[in-house]
């Protein structure tokens, strides 16, 4: 390695939790004001009195730079670890923490995603930051609902359990005119979510 390249990586320094909060506050802060699209890196460095190499060194980049300070405000990972002892309440409980997610958030997350068809490492940092993570929780859930004997294992909503939650509270504000609320959620795990899980892959019957 160069000596340059050694040197540029001795002087990284990882910031402290409090200047970390600072930055994605005013990231976040930025994003409400002018949209991900016209966000730049160098807005974030003078909103933020720091460098542009200093906030590329540590985040890469723009999408990781913004994921990173919407991820800071959502739950912890760990909150999707849910375990009522039904599919029901675990479905319920997803929902809650959807809901419990600001309706700002929901909107800038809602942009990023529009962003992302036209960006691709935009689109693969949010699959690996927020979809993949749900994905993953929502199979947990599901699996132990198919050992329970709630739902059949070839259901084929199976599949897309994950992107149905992820679509309502996105689209919901768009078509109602309204924020998302929590009793809309649980109206939809029952309406929707919970009937099609029910269903076996032919279509002929239905789980308990």
């Amino acid at each position: 390695m160069p000596a340059t390249q050694r040197a540029a990586g001795a002087r990284r320094t990882r910031l402290s939790p409090e200047r970390e909060a600072e930055l994605y506050a005013a990231v976040v802060e930025l994003l409400r004001e002018v949209g991900y699209e016209a966000l730049t890196m160098p807005a974030v460095a003078a909103r933020t009195r720091s460098s542009t190499a200093t906030l590329y060194r540590q985040w890469g980049g723009k999408p990781g730079l913004v994921l990173a300070a919407l991820r800071h405000s959502q739950p912890p990972p760990d909150a999707l670890n849910v375990d009522t002892g039904t599919l029901r309440g675990d479905l319920q409980e997803m929902a809650r923490l959807v809901s419990s997610v600001a309706p700002v958030e929901r909107e800038l997350m809602a942009g990023l995603s529009h962003a992302a068809l036209g960006d691709p490492r935009l689109a693969q940092s949010m699959r690996e930051q927020f979809a993949k993570p749900a994905q993953e929780a929502l199979e947990r859930m599901l699996r132990r609902a198919v050992d329970r004997g709630e739902i059949p294992a070839d259901t084929p909503a199976r599949a897309y359990c994950a992107h149905l939650l992820i679509a309502v509270s996105l689209i919901h504000p768009m078509l109602e005119a309204r924020p998302l609320g929590k009793d809309d959620l649980l109206d939809f795990v029952d309406a929707v979510m919970l009937p099609a899980l029910r269903f076996t892959a032919g279509g002929s019957g239905c789980a308990r």
